[in-house]
């Protein structure tokens, strides 16, 4: 049975598009899930894999993307050290405002990088940032109190982005929602019931041409080491990254 958090705003008529509740076994939803694979972004350490339950799969009502230190060869590609999972929604479904909230349990430890996040639709023809990015969330271990909220965009060609971070004690030790409410003037950053971040999307260009004016996608990754996430530590191997549902809801006053 469905049942819609009660931490969703009551002031919006909000109503329920997209979900997935992760009452199933075995590989992710291919109806709802693609991958991303290999070495993606940012220098980091995991080689990210398709379809293989080791990284990512549906147990215990929960999706889990875990993260493991050991010696895998992918088909055409030397050996690697680090394996994990990119879950996509691309080409799949995407969103033009609502709130997106997951439920999730995050891992810890130094060089670990988890988040929730949202491209461009249009990025294959624009690019990155003028595509634009929407951080839901970001952790990494080597600032354990900390979960970031960012955007991403470009103005005049260059890369400009505004974030606000969360400081809260051991936010790996429970499951907790993270969420934003995007609507065509602003983005509105949560953590469970706490906002911790606005940005007005006129920041981003006014007008037609806003990235956060159109719809995007969504990926679940759980990264390693690389351009933020820093050095390993490759005690705290496997960690995993749980999720417990993802929503969308869309409110009729934007529809």
């Amino acid at each position: 049975m469905l049942v819609v958090a009660a931490n969703c705003v009551e002031a919006a008529d909000w109503k329920l598009v997209w979900a997935d509740e992760f009452n199933y076994q075995g590989l992710p939803d291919p109806a709802k899930w693609g991958y991303e694979e290999g070495f993606v972004r940012n220098h980091e350490s995991q080689y990210y894999t398709r379809a293989r339950l080791e990284n990512a799969r549906v147990e215990d009502g929960h999706l889990v993307i875990e993260c493991r230190k050991e010696q895998f060869t992918p088909t055409n590609h030397a050996p690697v050290e680090y394996t994990a999972a990119s879950l996509t929604t691309r080409g799949k479904a995407g969103w033009q405002y609502g709130r997106i909230e997951a439920r999730a349990k995050i891992p810890q430890g130094k060089g670990v990088w988890p988040a929730i996040w949202m491209l461009g639709e249009d990025r294959a023809q624009v690019g990155w940032p003028r595509c634009g990015e929407i951080d839901i969330m970001e952790f990494v271990g080597k600032e354990p109190t900390g979960i970031h909220g960012t955007l991403h965009y470009a103005v005049d060609g260059k890369h400009q982005s505004d974030g606000g971070t969360l400081h809260t004690n051991q936010p790996f030790d429970d499951f907790h929602v993270y969420a934003v409410e995007w609507t065509p003037e602003r983005i509105d950053f949560f953590f469970d019931d706490q906002k911790y971040h606005t940005v007005h999307l006129d920041k981003a260009n006014q007008g037609a041409g806003n990235p956060f004016r159109a719809p995007q996608y969504l990926i679940l990754n759980f990264a390693l080491g690389g351009a933020w996430g820093g050095p390993i530590d490759d005690a705290v191997l496997p960690q995993k990254f749980l999720i417990d549902y993802v929503r969308v809801y869309q409110s009729t006053e934007t529809k």
